[in-house]
């Protein structure tokens, strides 16, 4: 009857964990990615160690099983602290980058003589180098 809880706790976590890895993948940005791997990872994390400390407390051969106990929770915890102080990291790299990138100054916009002209490269001064001359426009 332990081993099915064991299981079924192993199962749950691995669910969680997979869930996450998936939500990492899928979601389009790093606030909702972080937030994905954060919390579905954790309460993973969380089932797995459960699942380990009912199967070492079932264990009479193995030592003392609260030592072993207080061991992986203390991983649990560790990997939460972890994961937060990653997370916070991460998103205010990419919040100082997004503020940063806003004050830059925007490319000029193409005239209308540039978006008239067929090609990629219409509007560039290697398309037409025989309207260039020195940087300089020169009027037909």
């Amino acid at each position: 009857m332990i081993d099915v809880i064991v299981f079924a706790l192993l199962a749950v976590g691995t669910f969680f964990v997979v869930v996450g890895t998936v939500g990492l993948v899928r979601f389009p940005d790093l606030p909702t990615r972080l937030h994905a791997v954060a919390k579905a990872d954790n309460l993973g994390l969380g089932f797995i160690v459960a699942a380990l400390i009912v199967d070492v407390s079932t264990r009479p051969d193995d030592g003392s099983p609260l030592g072993v106990a207080l061991k992986l929770v203390l991983i649990w915890l560790l990997a939460l602290l972890g994961t937060a102080a990653n997370s916070h990291l991460l998103a205010g790299h990419a919040r100082a980058r997004e503020l940063s990138g806003a004050k830059t100054p925007r490319a000029p916009s193409p005239t209308v003589a540039d978006s008239a002209d067929e090609g990629p490269d219409a509007g560039s001064p290697r398309a037409r180098p025989e309207r260039r001359r020195h940087g300089a426009e020169v009027d037909e």
